[in-house]
């Protein structure tokens, strides 16, 4: 495809240098997000936390050069060439923006906005910066049996897809004692466990089934209407669960769902229903897939992410060990371990950052990236917004636009 003038303008103008990254926040996603950057080896040179305290004990924790005192100081720092949000999901809007404006590629954790309204911004100041990579960081996509999933349906090996189902389910939160920023709505939203979770499920389903949802119906609960609240504010996600004498507490209203069932109707005929779940007792980080198609269907559980299941009619049904040699290229192209050595949770991160990264190295947005872009972290935000209305009046409800 030739590239268009401005194109060429701004490569004169901005010779490729290799990119050097710093990471906002410090908490569970923060460090997955170097880790899988470090295994690429790209340069991270710095963190922000919270305070600027926070910023330098994760610096030397980490081994990186730079702890910065705010999130300007990362804006103005001109060897900074990438920005990664795993910030809290109320700064997003207006740190991307901010990003945006300073020239920095940026890679922002899941919702994109609280809104929205923010998140069709985002998409707008996206497209009036096309040469910088925008992207949000659905990683399951990149888990490779899903990516070998999707190559099959493309290839319509299950033939038409009639239907599908799946959860996504943890227990971290299962006590009224569990407590995180992210279970209110003024930090993480209006809905937490389909906005934290569920729209990594959402977004897997649409993406391996290459269907576009059209309608939701839904029905939420909030098990615990009151937490208690540690007295220091907050506890790291995922270590609720972890022993000792409870820490003085006080109690808080909370409106998040901590469970949903939805009805999905797609584009073209297919039906769906999915559930997600933060009081799964048993359940640490589990989501599971079937899609049923008119020839054969395919099942996947993140909690065996090399086996992928193959179900047939009048054959004997298959399960699939993640073997680079038996998938198509462009899947085995995201898959470094031969059969037996097992790619999970990391490396989902590692293979993502390698699509992202192959684009900013090129100096140019794929045709169709396989990373989620800003559109497609919109897309998340309207199946929000949708699902919510639906709960509260129970009836379906159209994906709006």
């Amino acid at each position: 495809m030739a590239r268009e003038p401005r194109d060429l303008l701004w490569s004169w103008f901005h010779p490729m240098t290799e990119p050097i990254v710093a990471i906002v926040g410090t908490g569970f996603i923060g460090p997955v997000h170097l880790e899988a950057l470090r295994r690429l080896n790209i340069t991270v040179k710095g963190v922000l936390g919270s305070t600027p305290e926070k910023s330098i004990a994760a610096a030397r924790q980490y081994g990186l050069k730079l702890g910065y005192a705010t999130y300007a100081d990362i804006l103005r720092d001109p060897a900074i060439t990438v920005v990664h949000l795993t910030s809290p999901n109320r700064l997003h809007h207006r740190q991307v923006l901010d990003a945006l404006a300073a020239g920095k590629h940026v890679v922002c954790e899941k919702p994109l906005g609280m809104t929205t309204q923010e998140t069709a911004e985002l998409v707008a100041a996206a497209a009036a910066h096309p040469h910088l990579i925008c992207a949000v960081n659905y990683n399951i996509r990149f888990y490779p049996c899903m990516l070998h999933a999707r190559s099959l349906i493309q290839r319509w090996e299950l033939g038409e897809v009639f239907h599908l189902h799946g959860s996504y389910e943890q227990d971290w939160l299962l006590l009224p004692t569990d407590f995180n920023w992210r279970v209110l709505a003024e930090e993480g939203g209006e809905l937490r466990a389909v906005g934290d979770v569920g729209t990594h499920l959402l977004d897997l389903a649409q993406f391996v089934t290459g269907l576009e949802i059209e309608a939701v119906c839904a029905d939420l609960r909030t098990v615990h209407p009151v937490r208690q609240r540690p007295a220091q504010g907050s506890i790291e996600t995922f270590s609720g669960k972890k022993s000792g004498a409870p820490p003085a507490s006080e109690p808080v209203a909370i409106t998040t769902d901590d469970y949903a069932s939805i009805l999905l109707r797609f584009k073209g005929g297919a039906r769906g229903c999915v559930i997600v779940s933060q009081v799964t007792a048993g359940r640490k980080n589990c989501l599971r897939l079937e899609v049923a198609g008119s020839k054969q269907a395919l099942a996947w559980n993140s909690e065996r992410p090399d086996e992928l299941w193959i179900g047939q009619r009048g054959a004997p049904n298959q399960i699939m060990l993640r073997d680079p040699s038996l998938m198509d290229a462009e899947s085995a192209a995201f898959s470094n371990y031969p059969a037996g050595h097992a790619e999970g949770f990391p490396d989902a991160f590692k293979q993502l950052y390698r699509a992202i990264y192959s684009d900013i190295r090129a100096g140019r947005r794929s045709a169709s990236p396989l990373y989620a872009t800003f559109a497609d972290g919109h897309r998340e935000l309207l199946l929000c917004e949708a699902i919510a209305h639906s709960h509260r009046t129970g009836a379906w409800v159209k994906i709006g636009s």
